[in-house]
């Protein structure tokens, strides 16, 4: 202990103590002015600085302390890619069950859902004037102009949660000037998900559909019936619902499909809607996983490639 005393005492007379103002906010071994004590050759000396280096630690602030000792404690930091967010376009004809697997992707994946419809029904109610106009072309089983959601859902699109989370649009495009629209804006899918289902079904699926004013829930007559007389007995049926509305929006829907698919058909993944809700589900699921771990080994291909120059 007398030679460290010894050492010590000569050091300190030596240099003179650093005031605090000369330790930055980082841990003191990246200090020149430590560096300069661990130069030394001398184990007396070595011994000697970090004497000094624990006692000028313990004259600075707790904060600063505590924020030295995590630095100490903690490990490199690695860098961990997050992968790109998925974007995903669903199609397919009314009742063809785009809104059930849109509720399976998203509980999985946790994309935001957009369905042009439900914009559309929004401005609808809230007597809009482009609602109003919206309102006339549904009701005679046509589509909507594209002027009417362009912008509505552009503007969904570029939204913060949607930008994050990714998203998944479903119900448009429906057109070759919407597809196209979309493409000039620079919003392209991952994935165009086609639900291809007979006619007849849909003609079925769509007309026993019924709507809770209530709650907004939807029932079918045959395949989801409500839970009781009371609920049944306040269902409606939604002005397109009808069989001849649904049949002109199918014929609507088959004229234009061809075109969107010549836009999406190098992403395009057509699934058999005919077949049970799981089945349907599986498929979509092992494409929406491929396409993930590609983006997965992409992000962590290009991180590497960035830190080794």
């Amino acid at each position: 202990m007398g030679s460290l005393g010894l050492a010590l005492s000569s050091m300190a007379a030596a240099r003179p103590t650093p005031s605090l103002a000369s330790f930055p906010s980082v841990p003191l071994s990246n200090n020149k002015y430590s560096a300069s004590l661990h130069s030394s050759d001398s184990l007396e000396t070595s011994r000697a600085s970090f004497c000094l280096e624990i006692s000028c630690h313990r004259r600075l602030p707790a904060e600063l302390r505590w924020k030295m000792s995590a630095a100490t404690r903690s490990g490199p930091v690695v860098a961990v890619a997050k992968p790109e967010p998925l974007k995903i376009i669903i199609s397919g004809a009314p009742a063809s069950g785009k809104g059930t697997q849109c509720e399976l992707i998203k509980k999985k994946y946790g994309l935001v859902h957009i369905a042009a419809g439900d914009l559309l029904r929004a401005e609808i109610a809230a007597a809009t004037e482009n609602g109003k106009r919206a309102k006339e072309y549904m009701e005679k089983g046509m589509l909507v102009p594209d002027e009417i959601v362009v912008t509505m859902v552009k503007e969904r699109l570029l939204q913060p949660d949607a930008q994050e989370n990714g998203w998944l649009l479903d119900g448009y495009p429906r057109s070759l000037s919407q597809a196209t629209a979309l493409e000039d804006l620079g919003i392209r899918p991952d994935l165009f998900i086609l639900l291809d289902v007979s006619e007849g079904i849909l003609i079925e699926r769509v007309v026993g559909r019924r709507l809770d004013p209530l709650t907004g829930k939807i029932y079918h007559l045959k395949y989801s019936p409500p839970e009781n007389d009371e609920i049944a007995a306040r269902l409606i049926q939604r002005f397109d619902d009808t069989e001849e509305k649904v049949k002109l929006r199918l014929k609507t829907h088959h004229q234009n499909v061809e075109a969107v698919l010549s836009i999406y058909k190098d992403v395009m993944l057509k699934v058999n809607g005919d077949a049970p809700i799981e089945d349907v589900f599986a498929e979509i699921d092992k494409a929406l996983s491929s396409i993930l771990e590609k983006k997965s080994k992409t992000d962590s291909s290009s991180m590497a490639a960035g830190m080794t120059h």
